[in-house]
């Protein structure tokens, strides 16, 4: 309740009018321009070939995130998910690569050439994505201008509007309210929310009311289960020496870590993984047969891709964490401050023991992620479900959507000590 009252009482905030105001007005232009087609595409019957099942593979994952703009063969068909891929490639090579994890070290002006290179290749990425795009668009034969003047304009056309949602996004996060970025996927993915309810309304109608019960408790509790674990965290007790000289009785700090560290990037990059090959087999395997088994065995439903999907996630949530997170400078960095983890001796120790600590964590967080991811799968398999509520878009709707309320949230504190600030100010002066 008191939650409620805060954010009730920000919007008498005009700075968060704005923001909020900003942020509605940029969502609105993305679900504009996601209905504005690419120049020399039939419209209609590029609609009848996705109605006809012929959108799997990675081009479905991104139909998903970019709202269904692929289907329509929008300029914003393939989103602003080149611009994600480059920015986790960067933070990983930055890691990995000396020269990339030196300019992390010089502040400011490291953090801008990063930046750069981050452009460039989502500039890179999306044009191989919008070349493999157009591809597709052009092998069904809905393409009315000839082949080089249809290549030509939609690479224009999607790689200007994936770098214009990548400013956009940018904009949002200065300008707006929470991580433009993260809203911009959000709001692709909670455009696909409607078709999925008709089509379980359709199911309903056509005497398939118990099954549509079972997916929509299921669907409730799968939104429960990642918001508890999502908010879990694992907290480590810490004692500061310097404090304990002066008081016996003050409070422990503590270090948070969250049960899933690497968010939705493991589910992100296995899909992609795993599909991308497979949609290039299904397209390029001419008369190789065994190829085209191969691409059949990789898709969606398949107890191999199920494997995969699941080993792959499970891979990269330790990869990933393993990569943004280092124990020994978190030592290092409790060493020079003071403080120690109780019973556990500074230095190679707390190092060791955070890393342990991380690693079951990790293991934990892996397999809550698996299971979610797979659970729709196994609804897409045996319940027939057309509409794609897969489980990483639905990590990423709960995630974002959490993020989003402690951004609400940290503005009403904001506010609550810049007006208590006012108050004493104005005692002060008389």
């Amino acid at each position: 309740m008191a939650n409620k009252r805060l954010i009730l009482g920000l919007f008498k905030s005009e700075e968060l009018k704005n923001r909020f105001i900003f942020l509605l007005a940029a969502l609105v232009v993305f679900r504009i321009g996601a209905h504005i087609p690419v120049p020399g595409v039939n419209a209609v019957a590029l609609s009848d070939v996705y109605k006809g099942g012929q959108s799997g593979g990675i081009l479905g994952m991104l139909n998903v995130f970019s709202g269904g703009s692929l289907e329509r063969f929008s300029i914003f068909a393939i989103g602003i998910m080149p611009y994600i891929s480059s920015s986790i490639i960067v933070q990983l090579a930055s890691e990995i690569v000396p020269s990339l994890k030196a300019l992390k070290k010089e502040g400011e002006a490291g953090r801008k050439i990063i930046t750069k290179y981050t452009r460039l290749g989502a500039v890179i990425l999306a044009t191989l994505q919008g070349f493999v795009a157009a591809t597709f668009v052009y092998q069904q034969g809905v393409v009315v201008i000839p082949q080089f003047e249809f290549y030509f304009l939609a690479l224009i056309c999607l790689v200007t509007g994936t770098m214009f949602l990548m400013w956009l996004g940018e904009q949002i996060t200065e300008r707006g309210i929470g991580n433009g970025i993260s809203l911009i996927i959000t709001a692709g993915i909670a455009a696909g929310i409607p078709s999925g309810v008709a089509h379980l309304w359709n199911m309903a109608v056509s005497d398939k009311l118990p099954s549509v019960l079972f997916i929509t408790s299921s669907a409730l509790a799968l939104v429960y289960i990642v918001v508890y674990f999502e908010a879990a965290l694992r907290k480590i007790p810490i004692h500061y020496a310097k404090r304990q000289q002066y008081s016996s009785n003050w409070q422990n700090s503590h270090l948070p870590f969250k049960l899933n560290m690497a968010g939705v990037i493991p589910p992100i990059f296995a899909s992609s993984i795993i599909l991308f090959p497979s949609t290039l087999i299904s397209w390029l395997g001419g008369e190789y047969t065994w190829l085209q088994k191969f691409a059949i065995g990789l898709q969606h439903g398949s107890i191999v891709y199920i494997l995969l999907f699941a080993g792959s996630i499970i891979f990269f949530c330790y990869f990933y964490t393993a990569l943004v997170f280092s124990p020994k400078e978190m030592a290092e960095n409790l060493k020079k401050s003071g403080a120690f983890v109780p019973g556990i001796r500074p230095g190679s120790h707390t190092s060791n023991y955070l890393e342990g600590v991380v690693l079951r964590l990790t293991l934990w967080g892996a397999l809550y992620i698996t299971v979610i991811c797979l659970i729709p799968e196994f609804f897409t398999s045996f319940f027939n479900v057309s509409f794609a509520l897969g489980g990483t878009s639905l990590l990423i709707l709960v995630v974002v959507t959490m993020d989003f309320n402690t951004q609400i949230s940290s503005y009403g504190m904001v506010r609550q000590y810049e007006h208590l600030m006012k108050r004493i100010n104005s005692k002060q002066v008389h």
